[in-house]
């Protein structure tokens, strides 16, 4: 990385002081990627929400914006018709999208949302999330504007892993950029429920989402491996689990949650049992679980939303500790608590001398981490904080 000390992420939010909606949507932002909701990943400095609302001082228009000031910077503006109708306001926002695309790097980015049918008036070039045209609450407008700003800043950070694993080149390929995430659902069809809601969530993802998905009944080229065509979707994707009945008695259910786990790919799981799992795989522990009824599925956008959460977590954290990786080589940094089998994915044999796994904040528990000195007492088990106070 050229410079560590500068923030992972910086988002400003700009809508006109007329805006009723404004304060209230900035504040669901601010909720969702302000500071102290990702401190333990991105560091001390956390994430910084800025707001673009008020007008400076002696002027008719907000304070600039400091392009330079993190490492990734977004822009969201809240477009309604008193913005597009403001002259001082528009070319204000118009040089906000200038500046952006001179940046060049896709490394700054401005995001256009249209509030209102007037928004639209005010011709930009970037391409709109269109908020006027969800037709929902409030509520379900403000998650589904949140799981779509999410997608976006994950792939700008993808964006950055990219360029700071590659530093021989300028700029990454633009279709690099353009690849979707994908959502690998794992699923059984060996009871009622899970083939139908993993249907379900593969049509809800083609009608409402960017992302898109791996289902194996459809996508699983004809002559190829059924294995190694898994293996790679695994290792490519975020994952969900959708715990049905027989889930858990299924074999390539459990390899799949093992690889997932193996890989350190994010997960979410699904919690859509009927009656009883006689035998729940322990490695679907310590990631989120999202409950869904099976006969219901009006969950699937939380999940959706869950599961984009996990993806923007994860490359913040590989972009933090990036710089740390190759010359660690024994160190596994992962961006959840350890668990057992983090154990079997470390990158040198477990006698090394200074193998250790290393997490965010907060410290495992002491039940936690005697277990891990019993089983392997030569790895440590470290947060971000301890290691880098002994690896300065």
């Amino acid at each position: 990385m050229e410079n560590t000390t500068r923030p992972l992420f910086t988002l400003y939010i700009v809508w006109h002081p007329s805006n009723e909606n404004g304060g209230e949507v900035a504040d669901v932002l601010r909720r969702r990627f302000g500071r102290d909701r990702h401190r333990n990943i991105a560091g001390d400095p956390g994430l910084s929400v800025i707001y673009r609302s008020e007008m400076a001082p002696g002027e008719l228009v907000p304070l600039s914006i400091d392009w330079d000031e993190a490492e990734t910077t977004a822009v969201v503006v809240l477009v309604d018709s008193a913005l597009a109708g403001d002259t001082a306001w528009s070319n204000y926002v118009r040089e906000l999208s200038r500046n952006a695309q001179t940046r060049g790097r896709l490394l700054a980015r401005l995001f256009p949302v249209v509030m209102e049918p007037g928004g639209r008036e005010l011709q930009l070039e970037e391409q709109a999330l269109r908020w006027d045209r969800w037709e929902e609450s409030n509520v379900d407008r403000e998650q589904r504007l949140v799981s779509n700003l999410t997608y976006e800043f994950s792939r700008m950070l993808r964006y950055r892993l990219d360029l700071h694993r590659r530093p021989e080149i300028a700029e990454a390929p633009f279709p690099d950029y353009l690849k979707n995430f994908q959502m690998f659902i794992s699923h059984s069809k060996h009871d009622d429920d899970g083939e139908s809601v993993a249907r379900s969530s593969r049509d809800w993802l083609h009608e409402n989402s960017a992302l898109s998905s791996f289902f194996d009944v459809y996508d699983i080229p004809v002559g190829l491996s059924f294995r190694e065509v898994i293996l790679h979707q695994i290792e490519t994707s975020a994952v969900v689990v959708l715990h049905t009945d027989s889930y858990s008695s299924r074999e390539w259910c459990r390899r799949e949650v093992i690889e997932a786990k193996r890989r350190r790919v994010p997960m979410v799981v699904v919690d859509c049992l009927r009656d009883t799992d006689q035998r729940s795989i322990p490695y679907m522990g310590n990631v989120p679980i999202v409950r869904m009824s099976p006969d219901q599925q009006d969950r699937i956008g939380i999940v959706t939303g869950c599961l984009l959460d996990e993806v923007f977590r994860t490359y913040l954290w590989r972009c933090r500790v990036e710089p740390f990786r190759e010359a660690y080589s024994n160190v596994l940094f992962t961006a959840r608590p350890p668990e057992l089998i983090s154990l079997a994915t470390l990158p040198g044999h477990e006698s090394d001398a200074g193998s250790a796994i290393v997490y965010p904040e907060p410290p495992l528990g002491t039940d936690e981490a005697r277990l891990f000195s019993e089983i392997a007492p030569n790895v440590r088990t470290l947060t971000l904080t301890e290691w880098m106070e002994e690896n300065p």
